[in-house]
């Protein structure tokens, strides 16, 4: 009499012939980069649904509207490419005969992508060196901020402010005509130099009502040159961890 055979046999040998370290690990990595991607598709939902809502868009121009609507359409091309960008992480680890190798790669990338976010390392690239003067000394140090979250928001990789670099713990303070960042005094006229799509960060700083308005509103200018290239060398040590150290 003939046994026939499981279909499912080999894919179950195969299985039970990898290491449980490895297995593990890759089950590990496809589970982080699916939540990831999850996370950003919600993302995008909710920023176009909470920026195309508000009583306010109502009393504003047409091409206004059109100036918001393209901003927010280049918010969501960048999270999509972000998307695109983990789930072709997730099929190198799945298809690469050599994963920790490819995972290795992968963690390379992740560490320059994070030391150009926090300001470890130089930057370079296409970019905006915005101006913002204010003569009668009324701007302070949260409308300072804004300039700043403003460009973040349209996708800056990297900003320095004055001879500051600026990452997720800068802090902003002072008046008067002179900012204090991170402890660091920075007198008017403000250069803020930033890396990212030059056309959406120029459109994000002048959408109507924003931080352009407000510097205009105390005095000011708000100015936005962009750049095919630009170069941001400074960048800042890290404290050493207190209390967290890595774990085996």
């Amino acid at each position: 009499m003939t046994v026939p055979e499981d279909p499912a046999a080999p894919d179950r040998a195969d299985r039970a012939d990898r290491p449980p370290g490895r297995l593990r690990g890759r089950q590990r990595s496809a589970a982080l980069i699916g939540v990831l991607t999850l996370l950003l598709g919600f993302a995008i939902a909710v920023q176009v649904h909470a920026n195309s809502s508000g009583d306010a868009l109502a009393a504003l121009r047409e091409d206004d509207l059109i100036g918001i609507l393209d901003n927010q359409n280049a918010r969501a091309d960048r999270l999509r490419q972000q998307i695109a960008a983990l789930q072709q992480s997730l099929r190198q680890l799945q298809d690469s005969g050599d994963k920790a190798a490819a995972a290795r790669r992968q963690a390379l990338e992740q560490a320059r992508a994070l030391g150009i976010l926090l300001g470890t390392l130089p930057a370079v690239g296409p970019g905006v060196i915005v101006t913002v003067t204010d003569p009668d000394a009324k701007l302070t140090g949260e409308d300072l901020f804004d300039v700043v979250e403003e460009l973040r928001g349209a996708g800056a990789e990297a900003i320095q402010f004055g001879p500051v670099r600026v990452s997720t713990s800068t802090s902003f303070e002072g008046n008067g005509g002179v900012a204090v960042v991170d402890g660091t005094e920075v007198p008017s006229p403000y250069r803020i130099t930033a890396i990212g799509d030059p056309k959406t960060l120029d459109t994000a700083l002048n959408i109507p009502g924003g931080v352009a308005a407000t510097a205009r509103a105390a005095g000011g200018e708000l100015t936005v040159q962009e750049l095919p290239q630009v170069r941001i060398a400074v960048t800042r040590t890290l404290p050493p961890p207190k209390y967290a150290q890595p774990s085996r």
